[in-house]
């Protein structure tokens, strides 16, 4: 059975508001995620999971499915553990609503590799930091991994600390150190279904992350490495940044 792909898109955003009805060259943020999404053309379905009817009918004017939840969802896994108990399916990939540079080629590698997955009930990728500034940035995600793969940890702090003497002079992902946390998920949907009756944890409230739960309960999340990044939308600045990205991209879907 082919995965599922569930993009959460709530319309309220404290920085952006209703930013995935905004335009990005001539289509909305929300329809370009779908678009990548589409591509990778290893989904036996694509649901949108949307708080706001205009969003919905957006999605249904494109010709994409919408699935109208709960508006009291705090996190986007929230979000998506109640789309699990409406639909069939055993493994669920949660594509974020405001990245829409997702490669479709980190989807199908994704789906793969988690297909073969024998531990972990999510999957998800890192990608090498390549320098100090991005390592410092509170909004971008850090994860720590152990010999196998799977997640030790997740942070905006700089993680791992390194000492001074240590024999790195710079930070640039080639010691198997320093990796940014590429927030796309692939879900056991047995487990979604559990997911809700989990606790929000103290690690969850105290980073603002909220696969820090899932560890924190005792879980594993397989981390993949990925060679494509991806470019969240949270605020103006971003907008901006992904309308000149976009334009000079050669062979951006259209």
């Amino acid at each position: 059975m082919k995965p599922v792909a569930v993009i959460p898109a709530r319309f309220g955003s404290t920085r952006l508001p209703g930013k995935l009805l905004l335009d990005l060259c001539g289509k909305p943020i929300i329809q370009r995620v779908y678009e990548r999404v589409k591509a990778a053309g290893v989904f036996s379905r694509i649901l949108v999971a949307t708080d706001s009817e205009k969003i919905a009918h957006r999605v249904e004017s494109f010709g994409g499915e919408p699935m109208l939840t709960s508006p009291h969802h705090r996190s986007g896994t929230e979000r998506i553990a109640e789309v699990a108990e409406r639909i069939e399916g055993d493994i669920i990939v949660n594509v974020q609503g405001d990245e829409p540079f997702v490669h479709p080629e980190t989807l199908k590698a994704l789906c793969a590799s988690f297909r073969k997955e024998g531990t972990a009930v999510m999957g998800t990728l890192r990608h090498g930091i390549a320098d100090r500034p991005e390592f410092g940035n509170p909004n971008v995600v850090k994860v720590v991994v152990d010999t196998q793969g799977f997640a030790l940890y997740f942070s905006r702090s700089a993680i791992p600390y390194l000492e001074p003497g240590a024999g790195a002079e710079k930070i640039d992902g080639a010691r198997a150190l320093w990796y940014k946390h590429v927030g796309i998920y692939a879900y056991r949907r047995s487990f979604l279904l559990r997911y809700p009756a989990l606790e929000r944890s103290a690690l969850e409230e105290a980073e603002g992350l909220e696969q820090l739960r899932i560890l924190e309960h005792g879980y594993k999340i397989r981390v993949y490495p990925t060679e494509w990044e991806t470019l969240g939308i949270d605020t103006e600045e971003d907008l901006q940044e992904a309308r000149r990205r976009w334009a000079a991209e050669a062979g951006s879907p259209s």
